[in-house]
This record gives structure tokens, sequence and C-alpha cells, in this order.
């Protein structure tokens, strides 16, 4: 069974480029968000097994998703992606209950699997 993934980046290539790393791996992107106000409503609608989330969104941060999210539903599975450089923001979002976290630029393999690590915790 494939892992159902929730991709939340206010960037359209950034989407699409997570999306063209994980599918050929199994995983199966069930929706796209550009914002955190739109990944909380996603998460809702879809109840994605995974979320991959950008920290710094419009609208609403991804730090303030994930604490969203996690009232929502304390089991879901956060996989926040951050930039080089913002590593308060991640120790936050770590703080705040995501599971784990990317650096871009992404090493496709890395990517992988710590999303595989994510979907196993608890499985």
């Amino acid at each position: 069974m494939s892992i159902r993934v929730l991709v939340a980046d206010d960037a359209r290539f950034m989407r699409q480029l997570i999306r063209e790393i994980i599918e050929p791996e199994g995983f199966e992107v069930v929706g796209e968000a550009a914002d955190g106000r739109a990944a909380v409503e996603e998460f809702q609608r879809l109840s994605p097994d995974l979320v991959t989330m950008d920290i710094v969104m419009p609208k609403r941060s991804g730090i303030d998703a994930v604490k969203e999210i996690l009232a929502l539903d304390p089991s879901a599975k956060v996989a926040m992606v951050s930039a080089l450089g913002q590593e308060s923001l991640v120790m936050e979002a770590l703080q705040a209950g995501a599971s784990d976290y990317i650096v871009k630029p992404f090493k496709p393999d890395s990517v992988v699997a710590t999303l595989r690590k994510i979907a196993e915790k608890g499985a």
C-alpha cells in the first residue's frame, strides 16, 4: 500500500520537485497546498498519512500549520521542509510536534529515507 502524502509549499516548482522525487518511490501525492491555511484545510479533507510542510509560507506559517494539524490529529506525521540556515525555525517546528525535517537543496535519497522513517514510526 502506498503512503499518501500532502505536499505543502508556497513554491509550485518545489511541490513538483517533491512529487517527482517521491512518486517513483511508491508514495502517492494526494494533494498540494500553497500556504499554511490551505495545508490545514487539505489535511482535514484528505487525511493523508504524511505531510511535507515548508516552514516559511504565506497566510499561516508552516509551524503554525503543524500546531493546528496536530491539534486536529495528534498522531499526524509532518516532515518540515527548510532551507539551509533555518535551524532555529526547524527546532521550533520540532518542538511544535513535527516528526522530522528535510533540508533544501534536496538530496533525493535523503528525502525518501526521511519520509519512509516518519511513515514507519507508529505505522
